[in-house]
């Protein structure tokens, strides 16, 4: 049931560093064990800035599921699939971008920041003045209830929750809806209508959140309703008409920023990441290449953590007595820079370890990799097919 499900993309821009598996796959991993979980190649979002040349999208593709794969993700456990193979997504957003006001596109905060920082590309498009649009149509074609995001990604959250709220208040009011509410609490059995009754009273009459909560959860189990009386029922619940679309809610992740090889944040952009799948060697040159604080010009320098990128890596991956072994070396200079790297080194390689073993069996046989994101968009095309059907009906396209 949707009330659990997650949903989460990344666009296909080229090989994932540790700073994508920090901020985001690593919960990925945790969230798949929890919930109902949607993770997407986010392809067309990559045309909305990179239309120009879209040769790498292919090969960033398959690399990023390899990645994805690599890092713990489980199609065992989680639904894998590629944007564009669910061609419901750019209907629904079709047929939202005729209901959004475009004043709710232009103060998205990302929209003026991305125009200022892309300078130097023709962003004066459609497509990428409606790609916060097309990210509302990727979270609502599933009915996700939760999206897991930073929080510079809030925004985009509360624009996907008025068009949801907008979209059913103009086509959720059907005719007789009362009437077809009650006769779908029947439905339920006495126990459970009751039940249901009652949850309602306490959140409409005192604001009692959990009580909607446990009527949510309480629909959610109902076997014996059909699908569109369970829509009925939960925007009855909240005395609004139909719930078409869900309105989705923030995951919060954990704030991380994951420190690059200059000290600012890892980031493609800025040449300082290492990568998920980087050979060994090539990771031990990075981080032995790191530029220190600049007061240590000489191994008998004391130098001072706070002023080292190198500082910044160890609080991602060393325990504390390596952070107290560094710190009381570089201020007496009692290490050389050479030493304080190591720890790093070994860290770093042993969390990529496993990575390296999980992603092997799919460099030995890419099928496997295509099998799993077959499989993964049928899933995916079969939800949202439901949805779309719905959205038309509402919308007077069901004929």
């Amino acid at each position: 049931m949707y009330l659990n499900r997650v949903l989460s993309g990344m666009r296909p821009t080229g090989s994932l560093h540790l700073g994508h598996y920090h901020g985001a796959l690593k919960n990925w991993v945790k969230l798949q064990s929890e919930h109902e979980c949607f993770f997407f190649v986010a392809d067309w979002h990559a045309l909305t800035t990179s239309y120009d040349d879209p040769s790498i999208i292919e090969k960033s593709t398959w690399d990023m599921v390899i990645d994805w794969l690599a890092a713990g993700v489980d199609p065992s456990q989680s639904t894998l699939f590629i944007q564009s193979r669910v061609p419901e997504h750019a209907e629904l957003h079709l047929l939202l971008s005729m209901i959004t006001p475009l004043s709710w596109l232009e103060r998205v905060p990302t929209y003026k920041d991305q125009i200022e920082k892309l300078a130097h590309k023709d962003l004066g498009t459609y497509g990428f003045l409606g790609y916060p649009l097309m990210q509302s149509a990727d979270i609502l074609i599933y009915r996700a209830l939760y999206v897991p995001v930073g929080e510079d990604q809030i925004p985009h959250i509360e624009i996907t929750r008025e068009v949801a709220r907008r979209f059913n208040h103009m086509y959720g009011r059907e005719a007789g809806f009362e009437d077809k509410a009650c006769a779908a609490i029947k439905k339920m059995g006495n126990k459970k209508g009751r039940l249901y009754q009652e949850l309602r009273t306490r959140y409409l009459q005192e604001g009692d959140d959990e009580a909607l909560e446990a009527a949510r959860a309480l629909l959610a189990d109902a076997q014996n309703i059909s699908h569109g009386d369970r829509e009925r029922l939960f925007g009855y619940l909240e005395n609004k008409g139909k719930v078409i679309l869900v309105e989705p809610q923030a995951l919060l992740t954990e704030a991380s920023r994951m420190p690059g090889l200059d000290g600012q944040k890892m980031s493609k952009s800025y040449g300082n990441g290492i990568f998920l799948r980087e050979e060994p060697d090539s990771v031990s040159r990075k981080i032995r290449g790191m530029p220190t604080d600049p007061a240590r010009v000489r191994r008998t320098d004391p130098g001072n953590p706070e002023k080292c990128p190198v500082w910044q890596l160890h609080q991602v991956y060393t325990d504390r007595d390596t952070h107290e072994w560094a710190e009381a070396g570089c201020k007496s200079a009692g290490i050389g820079c050479l030493e304080c790297k190591q720890p790093l080194i070994d860290a770093v390689l042993e969390e990529q370890k496993p990575m390296f073993e999980r992603a092997q069996r799919y460099l030995d046989d890419p099928t496997l990799v295509k099998a799993i994101v077959a499989d993964g968009c049928e899933r995916a095309r079969r939800i949202a097919q439901d949805t779309m059907r719905d959205v038309r009906e509402a919308m007077g396209l069901g004929y």
